[in-house]
């Protein structure tokens, strides 16, 4: 078993940073239209510094268990870094699902876009705090595509 095998395993196994958070600062939710899976990321935030950064991060997950292995792997990576390396873990993953088949990266895209969805919450309540909940919905579908030639 490789060292990547066995580390996915573990988050399978012991998904880091699962559950909800009390008195989180936003949350954000990744939605899969087709489906109905969800995604949502907690959020709490050190807004002292240029860009607010992520003191805390929780996800939880209505879909299958590559959802919370992608939710343990991103939110591990989410935490302590600001808004700005948000945006761009955000961004690396998204691009990274490019070469992945649909069915495969809808998962992934899912955590992704709740990271996003939270932080734009965050934003939001900054300037208007009753701002509700943001959702985004994943372009990828998880069903797979029959081949028709």
């Amino acid at each position: 078993m490789t060292a990547l095998d066995q580390e996915i395993i573990d988050h399978m196994a012991n998904p880091k940073n699962y559950g909800s958070m009390e008195q989180a600062d936003a949350m954000g939710i990744g939605e899969n239209p087709e489906n109905g899976e969800k995604v949502i990321i907690y959020l709490r935030v050190n807004d002292e510094g240029d860009s607010p950064q992520i003191e805390d991060i929780r996800f939880q997950a209505i879909g299958c268990m590559t959802t919370v292995v992608a939710g343990s792997i991103i939110t591990g990576e989410a935490k302590g870094i600001d808004f700005e390396t948000g945006k761009e873990l955000i961004s690396v993953t998204l691009g990274m699902l490019d070469d992945v088949p649909a069915e495969e990266a809808a998962c992934s895209e899912m955590v992704a876009v709740s990271l996003q969805a939270a932080m734009d919450t965050y934003n939001a309540k900054k300037a208007d705090p009753d701002h509700g909940t943001i959702t985004y919905k994943i372009e990828n579908s998880c069903e797979v595509k029959e081949d028709t030639q």
